[in-house]
């Protein structure tokens, strides 16, 4: 059953990904993108990672969402025309098989075998309540050991949200001229 599941939730992700990429109205491509992150976060929770899929949507649902629609806010609410542009699309093509060439090597997914098997998540397991203090392993690794990952992400965060309140802030000090004029 959960096989099922997770293939329809891939599809929908197919189909949401595709519907973005012909979508030519921006309001519709980031109302998309929601959807798309909200689609990914239920994946994560049936594959058993209920802290990544809580991040999926609160930042890729909710913070950025809300930070593409404030940008709209900025700009025009429909697509410019597209030129194919060969540099760009060489570029492109170089990176992505660049990426297939790297993840060649990879272990196989869920193999008892992996190496992090081995070294890492018994360490994790064994050591965390002594080290941290905290039962609960996941919450140890993503407050004790991942702390400094987690404030750099936190922090990434909080300036692209100032960043956009002062982009909006001196649109709305120009629109106010504008109107004393």
């Amino acid at each position: 059953m959960e096989l099922a599941i997770a293939l329809v939730l891939m599809l929908l992700l197919a189909v949401t990904a595709l519907a973005v990429a012909r979508s030519r109205n921006l309001v519709v491509a980031v109302m998309l993108y929601c959807i798309y992150s909200l689609l990914s976060a239920a994946l994560f929770m049936l594959l058993d990672a209920p802290d990544v899929a809580f991040t999926e949507a609160a930042v890729g649902a909710g913070i950025s969402t809300l930070l593409m629609l404030a940008a709209l806010a900025l700009t025009s609410r429909e697509e410019k025309p597209f030129r194919l542009r060969l540099p760009a699309l060489l570029l492109v093509a170089a990176t992505g098989a660049a990426l297939a060439y790297g993840i060649s090597d990879l272990p196989p997914f869920g193999d008892a075998g992996n190496p992090i098997h081995h070294h890492v998540v018994p360490r994790y397991l064994e050591g965390s309540p002594g080290e941290v203090g905290v039962p609960n392993t996941v919450a140890a690794v993503l407050a004790s050991y991942r702390g400094y990952d987690t404030l750099g992400e936190t922090v990434v965060i909080f300036t692209a949200g100032i960043g956009v309140l002062l982009l909006l802030g001196r649109w709305r000090r120009g629109a106010a001229k504008e109107e004393q004029r």
